[in-house]
């Protein structure tokens, strides 16, 4: 009997259209090795690897009728190269060449009757690097039965060889109309209520999807929407179009972990500080008006660990499992930042105050149990975060922010050491911009994904970033 997917999964096909494609991503860029790199490199080591993960040679099954969810069935025509695909940067190949080429990418839909991930060799990038995109549908992150497609491709051995288990591959047969009509009555007959469920939700009705989705998650979401009163209106919220901008910051993890410490907060919550920071300049430099009491509204869903001990253990202990795939403990909250506080100093302990309170309150408690119930399972945090932004409203929340501690020790793709690696988180209905961060070997990289018409100087907030981190670096010394 093939798999069927969750409700949640299946939501993620309901709710999809061209303004809000429901894959998430990353970019990472690579120094090239003497030995070389290339498309041919890439594919070899993608096909040894492919039988880790076999849902990546399945793809989505509709129901007749849609008496039942769909099912994962093998792709019967499953081609390796279209899937693994090769790009170039005309000259120079610079940083900002990529980032337009990673909009373009990430502004296309996957196609749903293909295996639902794709992935981007970019040669000609200057300095002697070469970079990978990848791209996997949140339909297919269901915590337990899959990852993302690059945790399989990354190593902290520089050339260590995994073979394919399944390296003689057969599809298996897809089942028949008259076997996929059977298992939905079996269903039917456990589930009865699951028929109307299914019959609305493939009809392309956003309300009925939205209800779908509440029910499923049993209340979870309208208890938190009765909790909380609508994000403030601003320039982040404007209506979703089909393209995107992408541009980075980076910092070093030392730092931000010396502004820890002369604080008494988390690494986590100077991110969010840094964040608020650059919003609160972004707002300015729009000619917004900003008051002492303005806040923006975060959707902040994270991975947190104790300490710089425990963590670099733990890093440690699971380096040579995909990043971010043990020893994260889940929470996910909705943090008013004080954008309208001058001072970064101030606005730092406003936001330790705001995440300890979460903590401490029942709200915390719903939040955990929407991603419990969303099915997650630590291997990608990154998608976490976009699969509870888009089961909310998105009168709920203005930016959503993921902070995804990586591993602290080089890792390697076919003898290439990583770099860099920046996430790119999707847009949800009606945002402009969500900020996803990683830590990875020393330092934190800010991959910021914005809508082309309602964010045309993402750019300039990303270099605002880099000055709320100066500024919040100088706050340890003062």
């Amino acid at each position: 009997m093939p798999d069927r997917l969750s409700a949640v999964d299946a939501s993620f096909l309901y709710l999809e259209d061209y303004t809000t494609p429901m894959h998430v991503g990353g970019v990472a860029v690579f120094r090239r090795p003497r030995s070389g790199f290339d498309y041919e490199h890439l594919l070899s080591m993608v096909d040894r690897r492919l039988g880790l993960v076999p849902r990546y040679r399945q793809r989505v099954m509709e129901v007749p009728g849609s008496l039942a969810r769909p099912v994962w069935v093998d792709d019967q025509d499953f081609d390796l190269t279209y899937h693994v695909r090769r790009s170039a940067l005309p000259k120079p190949g610079n940083d900002d060449q990529l980032h337009d080429l990673v909009a373009r990418l990430m502004s296309r839909k996957l196609d749903h009757t293909r295996p639902l991930w794709e992935l981007y060799l970019v040669e000609g990038l200057s300095r002697n690097r070469v970079a990978i995109i990848t791209k996997t549908h949140q339909a297919m992150i269901d915590g337990i039965g899959a990852i993302d497609i690059g945790q399989v491709i990354f190593d902290v051995q520089r050339n260590r060889e995994i073979e394919d288990p399944d390296a003689l591959w057969m599809p298996r047969p897809a089942p028949t109309v008259t076997q996929l009509l059977v298992e939905a009555a079996t269903d039917v007959v456990q589930r009865p209520g699951e028929i109307v469920e299914n019959a609305r939700a493939a009809m392309v009705d956003a309300s009925a999807t939205v209800q779908k989705v509440t029910r499923a998650l049993g209340g979870v979401a309208s208890a938190v929407r009765a909790a909380v009163v609508p994000a403030p209106s601003g320039p982040l919220n404007a209506p979703t179009s089909t393209q995107r901008r992408f541009a980075v910051a980076k910092a070093k993890l030392d730092d931000l972990r010396a502004v820890r410490r002369a604080h008494g907060s988390t690494v986590n919550d100077v991110v969010l500080a840094v964040v608020a920071g650059a919003l609160r300049n972004w707002l300015l430099s729009r000619g917004e008006v900003v008051t002492p009491s303005t806040t923006l509204r975060a959707m902040v869903p994270v991975s947190v660990r104790s300490d710089d001990a425990e963590a670099d253990a733990a890093y440690q202990d699971t380096a040579s499992l995909p990043v971010g795939s043990a020893g994260n403990k889940v929470s996910a909250y909705l943090v008013d930042l004080p954008v309208g506080e001058g001072n970064p100093t101030m606005r730092l302990h406003q936001v330790s105050h705001a995440m300890r309170a979460h903590a401490e309150s029942g709200q915390s408690v719903a939040a955990d149990a929407l991603v419990k119930v969303s099915g997650f399972a630590p291997p990608t945090l990154h998608a976490l975060g976009a699969r509870v932004a888009n089961q909310f409203s998105d009168r709920l929340f203005n930016v959503l922010v993921t902070n995804v501690p990586g591993p602290q020790v080089p890792l390697y793709a076919a003898g290439a050491r990583m770099m860099e690696m920046f996430p790119v988180v999707p847009l949800a209905k009606n945002q402009s911009l969500s900020v996803g961060v990683t830590s990875y070997n020393g330092a934190v990289y800010f991959g910021l994904n914005a809508d082309r018409d309602a964010m045309p100087d993402v750019g300039v907030l990303a270099a605002m970033i880099g000055e709320a981190v100066d500024e919040m670096i100088g706050t340890v010394d003062a």
